[in-house]
């Protein structure tokens, strides 16, 4: 539910005079999201919705559309020429001289940026200051209910007992002399999420070398290879209970088609390992103290063990990403190579702790999800400790 004295309490705060909502055939699920919109809702005309930081929100909506933001408070303006709508957004935003959207400078934070320039240009035309809405949009979209937990903690009990059926899975298909491909396991994978009440909008990931060595390697029906004996076996697996409102759960293990896993495959891992740990014990010694910590600081701490390892080169993405309804969510990244998210890490917000290391011959990552409460950070699920032996 929309709550217009929180958004402006925060736009008080951050000394914005309001947040600028936008949209134009649903480019924007974030504003349908923190305004509480239908998503479905037909959007063929521009609209625009304005919470000022004191006073009443103002709507600005098409003529033949006019009943668009009729569940939102505040009073509606309407147009129906670009002359008028250029008229009366300069009216709606009457009194403002610094306005945050939907924007980010120099694209730096792609999930946030989703108005388009000439939007923006059209604003700045009018003598505003436009900002980025990114950490209004952490605050309010990125922030997790007590439900939204709970969503997420039962996927994740549900996940963590697929991943080692799975691993046995594929073992017991190469004792029996039938290996299955990626395809085949990633298929089963799936199977058991609908059977277990879970939803996904793509599919797993599994993943032998040395196809493990592209982070976002997609296994297809023509062109994945079978899982064999001696093969290093990597499963990223994300899913979320399949009912509204629901929050995904994250993660990768890594298992060794055999009795005993090469010391080559071993070191990488302890390696990664350590990285993980120590991106996760920043982040838990911050909050405990009640420190800011941001997301390229975590990613520093991860990346600085790998870097030290002499493996920088072969870390060649983030460390985590946000987690909300989309399995990348709207929150603070973990972040200092693609971008530096300079975002603080908030209370009510969970992200996934993945650092990897991609080689030609293979690669190896483990994740897992963090959610930072108000005075303590956690590991929702389980954590892998070492590299599982498959054929015992």
């Amino acid at each position: 539910m929309l709550d217009v004295k929180a958004i402006q309490s925060e736009l008080k705060a951050g000394k914005i005079d309001g947040w600028l909502f936008y949209d134009h055939h649903h480019r924007d699920p974030i504003a349908a999201r923190v305004l509480g919109l239908n998503g479905n809702a037909m959007a063929t005309r521009r609209w625009f919705y304005f919470i000022p930081s004191r006073g009443e929100p103002r709507k600005l909506v098409h003529k033949i559309e006019a009943g668009m933001l009729d569940s939102l408070p505040g009073r509606a303006q309407a147009y129906a020429g670009w002359d008028e709508l250029h008229k009366q957004l300069a009216r709606l935003l009457s009194g403002a001289r610094t306005v945050a959207m939907q924007y980010s400078p120099e694209n730096n934070i792609p999930y946030v940026g989703l108005v388009d320039a000439g939007t923006v240009e059209l604003v700045r035309k009018l003598k505003k200051k436009v900002v980025t809405s990114a950490d209004l949009v952490q605050k309010f979209e990125a922030t997790w209910t007590p439900e939204q937990l709970q969503s997420h903690l039962e996927a994740g009990a549900i996940v963590d007992r697929i991943v080692p059926l799975a691993f046995e899975r594929a073992a017991a298909m190469v004792r029996e002399g039938n290996p299955q491909s990626e395809y085949e396991l990633q298929q089963w994978i799936l199977r058991q999420f609908r059977a277990n009440g879970l939803t996904t909008a793509e599919p797993p990931i599994a993943a032998v070398q040395p196809n493990n060595g592209n982070p976002h390697y997609e296994p297809q029906a023509g062109n994945s290879r079978p899982i064999r004996a001696g093969d290093l076996l990597m499963l990223d697996m994300w899913a979320k209970c399949d009912r509204p409102g629901s929050v995904y759960y994250d993660i990768t293990w890594v298992g060794y088609l055999g009795a005993r896993v090469p010391e080559a495959y071993a070191k990488i891992f302890r390696i990664v390992r350590q990285a993980r740990d120590q991106a996760i014990a920043a982040v838990r010694e911050a909050v405990a103290r009640g420190r800011a910590i941001h997301g390229w600081e975590v990613d520093r701490a991860a990346r600085e063990v790998i870097r030290k390892a002499g493996y920088a080169k072969y870390f060649v993405h983030r460390t985590g990403h946000s987690i909300g309804q989309e399995v990348h969510g709207n929150g603070a990244n973990m972040d200092s190579l693609e971008t530096r998210d300079d975002r603080r890490i908030v209370p009510r917000t969970c992200f996934s702790v993945e650092p990897g290391i991609y080689m030609p011959e293979f690669g190896m990552r483990s994740e897992v999800n963090v959610y930072v409460g108000e005075r303590e950070a956690r590991v929702t699920g389980a954590i892998q400790e070492e590299i599982l032996p498959l054929l015992g």
